[in-house]
């Protein structure tokens, strides 16, 4: 015989797990890594923030509580991965020069151990093409300030004056091209693909073709 005045208990399967309270910072952390899983599983218009908040034991708008919108939630992973590339530099600036380009050879081989955060940036780094992404700006960005980086260091490794700067300017833009090509096909196939020995590779044949350059008659001085 039934209780009169008792409420029904819910069952385990009705009740989300709360997450722990934790300072603002931590959450939004927290809520960036999640976010980056999802959003480098699905791309960013079929993730959805109800599988982020589950994640991390929130609601959907406990996410929109720390981050106002799906859009600003992407940019703040975009940043996470910028912040990751420079944790261990003075000032967490990226390097100069020759160092930079070792940097990149380091990257690489880094971003081999790190999958989820590199098939996040490829993904992302595609859908931001597509007209009115709302990465779309920080990828161009960041674009830009890679080949400017990336063309002084090349610069910096020839005679100077010796190539034109639009010279330098394509290689900075194939060494981005060669990184970001090699992990597409390094997630298809990692065992097929060494991405540090063939960044590596990449760059001293640029070097080598750039001085070569430098050395024809006719050559800037």
């Amino acid at each position: 015989m039934s209780q009169r005045g008792t409420t029904p208990r819910p069952s385990a399967r009705n009740v989300r797990k709360r997450a722990p309270r934790l300072p603002a910072d931590e959450r939004r952390r927290e809520i960036v890594l999640a976010a980056q899983d999802v959003f480098g599983a699905r791309g960013y218009h079929k993730a959805s923030l109800g599988e982020i908040a589950e994640r991390v034991g929130l609601t959907h708008q406990g996410v929109l509580h720390h981050f106002g919108s799906k859009e600003q939630l992407f940019v703040e992973v975009l940043a996470l991965r910028e912040q990751l590339d420079v944790a261990d530099f003075e000032n967490h600036e990226p390097p100069h020069g020759p160092d930079l380009l070792r940097h990149l050879v380091s990257t690489a081989e880094v971003n081999a151990g790190r999958a989820g955060l590199v098939q996040a940036y490829v993904v992302l780094s595609a859908e931001s093409v597509t007209e009115d992404h709302p990465a779309q700006t920080s990828f161009r960005e960041r674009f830009a300030v890679l080949r400017r980086l990336i063309a002084d260091a090349l610069a910096t490794s020839v005679p100077s004056d010796a190539v034109s700067e639009h010279e330098i300017d394509d290689a900075a833009c194939a060494v981005i091209a060669v990184m970001d090509g090699l992990q597409v096909q390094w997630l298809l196939e990692p065992d097929a693909v060494r991405m540090p020995e063939t960044v590596s590779l990449v760059i001293e044949a640029l070097l080598h073709r750039l001085r070569s350059q430098a050395e024809l008659p006719g050559a800037p001085d």
